[in-house]
């Protein structure tokens, strides 16, 4: 650990050599934007992000309340102010010089960010998108902190985990996941074994300003795999000491999850000198066993160590980052039919995964006139380790205390994204990229799964916006061809192949505000997904899985058509959306068991066949006084095999919350105070396919508080979440474990954090 945290405690060393925060030391540069933010009193509001988005520039009120961004490009822009407790406000502003823009924040404690990006790969009001896009604040992902990306979105409408435990879990959107529903860093996509039963994305929430979540197919934008939807997570813009003398900050955060004896730290330094911004960020964390009702979940516990380095100019012409992120650890498996909880398996070793996952980012944002130009290049570095205790059938016999390696993969990817948004008119903004990608998989292991293999992806893509009055129309299509060259492997009996695939993907929508604050929205959209390398040429034993799998080479890649109805209102104390769908997917791939077994393993075997899914989204907030809110929401998705006429597995149940939270800010002892209780219900599945296993509905009682104060300029915050406040038994019906243990029982969690 401390050889991979020194490149961390390097740069924290040199940066701390810098002078603290300081004021504005010279007279303001062209192109300027500064401004005051105040209270509708006139009292000043620290500590307020504000944003701009399309530059990736932001800065902070003082506690004055006054901003300044200098060396700003000339032209339209969109501005963007939050606080948490405060509602935000967008400021569309058009610079063409020094510009002054004083804001007035009112109380509030709703939390819908006020612009997304991932739907359009440009700014754009929440209300006013084509696509159904929720958000994530970095508050709100702070309080549901978990090592789990996936356990971290579940309080969004629509949006579900795969879990295998508490540190292991795929998203799932609209009854989609793995390989169908996109995870992407900053607009780059990750490219892992996120697609595998136990395995989850590559990515830290902590690591994230906030987190976009598009529901449905975004394929025109993002090419294969975003059948489901696209989960983007966007780190912090990094700062600038344009009009400003060199600066360093930190902030520190330590918590512990009572219930496997969690325990975890972050620890971030940014600073800047003129236009030069940088930070460094580490994530530790370690758990023991999970817990349940009836006793401890043997083999559960996980450790990690995650983190990023980046360092980029900001000036008149744009912006150019280079960021290093890493994730990684070992996470144990709980084995099928192992001990049974609260019997502890001390003779043996279980399953457990090591992964690690590099990346190398570099993005740069030209301003030229009205074009922007971005472009965004990544190499992913992806390594999979799976080892047990277990004798791999046809591998060597297990050694007496020693670990005996399943499987090894190693995943190599890299990226080009380039990007131009450009204005045709006032009233016709868009996009129009470039994409492509080189991948290359290693197979190592005593028995390997799938063969050596190569692939390259080029695509070429567009998407429109044109707004007249209260009326806007979205268009856009894209254009994808992937080749993947598979090596022979006589091992697996696996010959040599060639395989192609072409694609057209598009997205039809119009958007209609017929009154103030009320939206209507139509969007159709066509996506697309290659098979996986496991789909395609899987043959053998999985045991974290407890199955023997088989691929098909011949495998075409999946179609799909969806159509999205959807219905907005946010205005005063009220903010809503219901939305229904149906996606139509041809060739949908399933594993599906043979009914055979192989040494001993079930044998499960890849699948073709037509899908349909349904669903209904809702959510409401309701701000009846100025410090309470009250929030609700309901999702249900269904889907059937079209050739069978069953169930499609693992389909969501239906799910509603309830939430009501006090929140107030500026008090005399605090800068910020919350309570929250929270109830949850899943309905019972009753819609299941031949090897789906039932498990019955329940409900659960969660609890949050939380203070912030103020000690001299620097925040610091105490949180308090309590997940299953009952200790209710339960088996969640997308869990891995169901068939042999319960989902965890009660959970506190203390959170400690301080800014410096």
């Amino acid at each position: 650990m401390p050889t991979r945290l020194a490149p961390f405690l390097l740069l924290v060393s040199l940066g701390s050599a810098a002078p603290a925060r300081s004021a504005t030391a010279a007279p303001l540069p062209p192109d300027t934007l500064r401004g005051r933010v105040t209270t509708a009193a006139g009292s000043p509001v620290a500590d307020v992000e504000i944003l701009v988005p399309e530059l990736d520039r932001s800065a902070r009120t003082g506690s004055d309340g006054a901003f300044v961004l200098v060396s700003l490009p000339p032209g339209q822009h969109t501005v963007v102010f939050r606080r948490p407790g405060y509602a935000p406000v967008v400021q569309p502003v058009k610079l063409a010089g020094s510009t002054r823009l004083d804001v007035v924040l009112r109380e509030a404690t709703f939390e819908l960010e006020p612009v997304v990006v991932t739907g359009m790969r440009a700014p754009v009001a929440p209300l006013l998108s084509v696509m159904p896009i929720a958000t994530l604040s970095e508050d709100r992902v702070r309080q549901e902190q978990s090592v789990s990306l996936a356990h971290t979105l579940e309080a969004v409408a629509g949006v579900r985990t795969l879990s295998t435990g508490g540190e292991i879990g795929k998203p799932v959107i609209r009854g989609l996941s793995g390989s169908r529903v996109l995870v992407a860093d900053d607009g780059s996509r990750l490219e892992d074994y996120s697609w595998s039963d136990e395995d989850g994305p590559s990515m830290d929430a902590r690591l994230a300003d906030r987190v976009e979540v598009v529901r449905g197919p975004a394929s025109v934008l993002y090419g294969s795999d975003a059948l489901g939807g696209v989960v983007n997570v966007i780190p912090d813009p990094l700062p600038d000491a344009l009009g400003r003398l060199p600066f360093t900050n930190g902030g520190a955060e330590t918590y512990f999850a009572a219930n496997n004896h969690e325990f975890g730290g972050v620890l971030k330094m940014e600073g800047a000198r003129q236009a030069f911004g940088w930070r460094a960020q580490a994530i530790a964390r370690k758990s023991e066993a999970l817990h349940t009702p009836v006793g401890e979940l043997d083999n559960t516990g996980f450790g990690s160590l995650d983190g990023q380095l980046a360092g980029g100019l900001r000036g008149s012409w744009g912006g150019a980052t280079i960021r290093y992120t890493r994730y990684g650890g070992e996470f144990k498996l709980l084995e099928a039919g192992g001990p049974p909880p609260g019997v502890p398996d001390s003779l043996e070793a279980g399953p457990e995964r090591k992964l690690s996952d590099d990346r190398v980012q570099m993005s740069g944002n030209f301003v030229a006139g009205g074009l922007r130009l971005e472009t965004k290049a990544q190499w992913q570095r992806h390594w999979l380790q799976e080892v047990s205790d277990e004798q791999v059938p046809g591998g060597p016999p297990p050694v007496p205390g020693q670990e005996t390696v399943q499987f090894d993969l190693l995943l190599n990817t890299v990226t080009l994204d380039v990007l131009a948004h450009h204005a045709l008119s006032p009233a016709i903004r868009g996009t129009v990229g470039a994409a492509g990608a080189f991948q290359d998989n290693n197979t190592r292991g005593p028995v390997p799964v799938v063969p050596d293999a190569h692939s390259g992806t080029l695509a070429l893509f567009a998407l429109e916006r044109a707004t007249m009055g209260r009326v806007s129309l979205v268009a856009g299509a894209r254009v994808d061809g992937r080749r993947l060259w598979a090596d022979a492997n006589a091992t697996i009996g696996s010959p040599a192949a060639s395989l192609d695939w072409a694609a057209v993907s598009g997205d039809l929508g119009v958007v209609a505000e017929p009154a103030e604050g009320m939206v209507l929205s139509v969007n159709g959209g066509r996506g697309w997904r290659a098979p996986t390398l496991f789909e395609l040429f899987a043959s053998g034993p999985r045991i974290g899985e407890a199955r023997y799998e088989i691929g098909r080479s011949d495998l075409v890649h999946e179609t799909s058509l969806n159509l999205d109805l959807g219905a907005r209102w946010e205005r005063g104390p009220v903010r809503a959306e219901v939305a229904a769908y149906r996606n139509d997917i041809n060739d949908y791939i399933y594993l599906a068991p043979t009914g055979d077994t192989i040494s001993g393993y079930q044998v499960y075997r890849h699948q073709q066949a037509d899908a349909v899914l349904r669903g209904l989204e809702a959510s409401l907030e309701v701000q009846p006084v100025t410090d309470l809110t009250l929030r609700a929401r309901f999702d249900a998705v269904e889907g059937t095999n079209q050739l069978t006429s069953e169930p499609l597995p693992l389909m969501p149940p239906p799910r509603g919350g309830l939430e009501l939270e006090y929140q107030t800010t500026e008090l005399s002892w605090a800068t910020r105070l919350y309570l929250s209780v929270e109830g949850e219900k899943l309905w019972t599945q009753t819609r299941l396919s031949s090897f789906d296993l039932a498990t019955d509905g329940y409900e659960l009682l969660h609890f949050g508080a939380g203070i912030e104060k103020r000690v001299g300029s620097r925040p610091m915050r105490l949180d308090l979440r309590v997940r299953n406040a009952g200790n209710v038994s339960y088996k969640d019906f997308l869990s891995r474990y169901k068939q042999f243990a319960l989902n965890p029982g009660r959970n506190i969690v203390v959170r400690l954090g301080a800014d410096f």
